[in-house]
């Protein structure tokens, strides 16, 4: 697919977990794959006002592959299952979340139809968000970090032929072959973010081929000088007789909850939406790789006890220890000589805390997997009503 975009700024990550991009709306047009162009026509026109008179809120969620499962999987492990009557509708919902539409889309359109109005959040990678959104300030990436779709946009050459002793970003831009007639051919379905970082680190000769998919064949086939691709281990390339360079990483990304910042202040029940699953998700994300962990421990007060677990640095759990008394029966008697501890510990140091637990005299131990922690306020929720002026 073709895709004609105005050029704008570049984006810019902010400081805070909310990632905003600036630039005004412009339109943009889509050539499909059968030539025939449709166009996606922004604020101002009567699309416009009907998406705003839509009372429902629209969740797009990628359609196909890897991606798409580990989405699914994810609201699951949030209890926020999607139902699908018929695999091959592209509707469905989320029993949990009234007033919510859940449309299966490829990636790129997702991010299309946010900024055109007909979608109000997406679950998509941030690649995606960048090279579609172009720094467009109505998008908001409320969530940065899901916890899947880890990849990074890097620049690969070949490990043969002009390129064999070329092994950085620098040396890459020193080769006397590029030139105003001959410039590097760089073969990407990113010509936007390559576009960019290539200007900012001082290219002069350079042309983008849009190519989608198999990219690691074209510089064999003598086509292209290089590729701009997307890698997670990096195996492919290899395959291929392809090499990263040091300072080539155009982009680290993942899979990252998008929204509108005008659906958020304008569609009724859009704000609440996105806090729920905001909550949820940070709720189970935060949740992973730590267990909770129940000992015994004699003591003569809970403050004793408390003493001696701090004392340990592996021990102090989440905020601190709990410490409850254990009631005994004894001689007809109802006695507190021991004292239940509960911890949350990250599941790599486990055994070194069930260690520090016995040398202070811990005994009993249980360990059990957590599915959520929920704060008193997720961060990322204040950081989005302040981004938004709430």
């Amino acid at each position: 697919m073709t895709t004609f975009l105005e050029p704008s700024s570049f984006f810019q990550i902010r400081p805070s977990s909310v990632c905003t991009f600036s630039m005004p709306f412009r339109p943009y047009a889509v050539c499909c794959s059968n030539g025939n162009p449709s166009t996606v026509v922004l604020p101002g026109s009567s699309r416009d006002l009907e998406s705003r008179e839509r009372k429902v809120v629209r969740l797009g969620l990628p359609s196909k592959g890897r991606m798409a499962d580990e989405t699914l999987s994810l609201l699951k492990n949030c209890q926020l299952s999607v139902r699908q009557l018929n695999p091959r509708q592209y509707v469905a919902d989320i029993p949990q979340l009234s007033n919510l539409e859940v449309w299966f889309q490829r990636p790129k359109d997702i991010v299309f139809k946010i900024q055109s109005g007909d979608l109000d959040l997406g679950i998509v990678g941030f690649d995606t968000v960048c090279e579609c959104g172009q720094g467009n300030d109505d998008l908001i990436v409320v969530h940065e970090a899901l916890g899947f779709g880890a990849c990074r946009l890097s620049i690969a050459i070949p490990k043969y032929g002009i390129f064999e002793n070329v092994n950085s970003l620098g040396e890459l831009a020193k080769m006397p072959q590029w030139t105003k007639d001959q410039p590097l051919r760089i073969e990407t379905g990113f010509s936007y973010l390559g576009n960019k970082f290539f200007k900012e680190k001082g290219f002069e000769h350079v042309r983008f081929q849009r190519s989608e998919g198999a990219l690691e064949a074209y510089p064999a086939m003598g086509t292209t000088d290089a590729i701009l691709d997307l890698v997670s281990s990096g195996t492919t390339l290899r395959e291929n007789n392809l090499k990263e360079i040091e300072g080539g990483v155009v982009l680290e990304s993942q899979a990252v909850l998008v929204a509108s910042r005008r659906s958020l202040n304008m569609r009724k029940g859009a704000l609440e939406i996105t806090h729920e699953m905001l909550e949820r998700l940070e709720a189970h994300l935060r949740a992973i790789g730590v267990v909770t962990v129940v000992a015994n421990m004699r003591g003569n007060s809970a403050e004793e006890v408390a003493e001696r677990v701090l004392s340990q640095p592996s021990l102090s759990g989440l905020q601190g220890p709990t410490i409850s008394p254990v009631f005994r029966s004894r001689d007809g008697k109802v006695v507190v000589d021991f004292f239940a501890i509960v911890i949350c510990v990250p599941q790599r140091e486990l055994y070194k805390s069930v260690q520090q637990l016995r040398s202070i005299g811990g005994s009993g131990v249980l360990v059990s997997d957590l599915t959520y922690i929920f704060e008193e306020e997720t961060p990322r929720w204040r950081r989005l009503l302040s981004e938004l002026g709430l």
